[in-house]
């Protein structure tokens, strides 16, 4: 049972973006996708949800292959995305919001309201508020409740604290603890290195689309030679 990704490549037209990636994210752990801008984090995401071409390799989640699935049929399967840029539907309630992300459910939309409400104590006391007059953070964490209408195993979270607060960033990361410890995989892209390595057992590092570290992230954390060596230096680290 895991989300794998073997030699993984995610194009833009007839450009590569993402080049052989492989790494793996267990139920309950979690993985941080790490780079400068332009590295091709973003892009991995938008390829494990369907959104851009894997032009090779291939990825799976819990033994069904999703290489070259679309958007729905890799939701239905168990993997949700979190895109950059808090995307929620400003013109509706919360409320509206999470029913429309619901509706892929084929039963107990109810339930999975109420859970996703016990997550996000902030959205329930706003049900019935525009989603576009609500702050960053909680568009953020609309966002998150968006994705984690469809019950997923997976979950894959592109710049969670992108323009926010350190203090609402830190409530952030203690969501995706929380989500651990319910099982769920995650992959978190995070501008905040430290926050990031602190929530997540493993470790990718992207420069120009090529995997520069692939490990645990305490090896980054005892020796920070070696983050900036990823980032920076000429030769891959392993």
């Amino acid at each position: 049972m895991a989300l794998e990704v073997r030699s993984l490549d995610v194009s833009s037209g007839s450009r590569k973006v993402v080049r052989d990636a492989s790494f793996t994210i267990e139920p309950g752990k979690a993985v941080a996708v790490l780079g400068a801008n332009g590295a091709g984090k973003s892009e991995l995401v938008l390829g494990l949800a369907g959104m851009m071409p894997v032009t090779a390799g291939r990825f799976s989640a819990d033994g069904t292959d999703l290489t070259g699935a679309g958007p729905d049929v890799i939701r239905r399967a168990g993997v949700a995305a979190v895109p950059e840029g808090h995307r929620v539907l400003t013109r509706l309630s919360v409320d509206d919001n999470l029913r429309a992300a619901g509706s892929i459910l084929p039963d107990g939309l109810a339930q999975t309201l109420a859970d996703t409400y016990a997550l996000f104590p902030e959205l329930a006391e706003r049900k019935g508020q525009l989603a576009g007059t609500m702050s960053g953070g909680q568009q953020q964490m609309l966002a998150l409740g968006h994705a984690m209408m469809c019950r997923p195993r997976y979950l894959l979270i592109d710049e969670m604290s992108l323009g926010l607060a350190p203090l609402v960033v830190k409530r952030l990361m203690g969501f995706v603890a929380d989500l651990k410890t319910r099982g769920v995989g995650i992959l978190l892209i995070e501008q905040f290195t430290d926050m990031a390595l602190s929530v997540c057992e493993d470790a990718v590092i992207l420069r120009s689309g090529t995997t520069r570290f692939s490990g645990p992230s305490a090896r980054l954390v005892e020796d920070p030679k070696l983050l900036d060596q990823a980032y920076f230096g000429a030769e891959t680290a392993g």
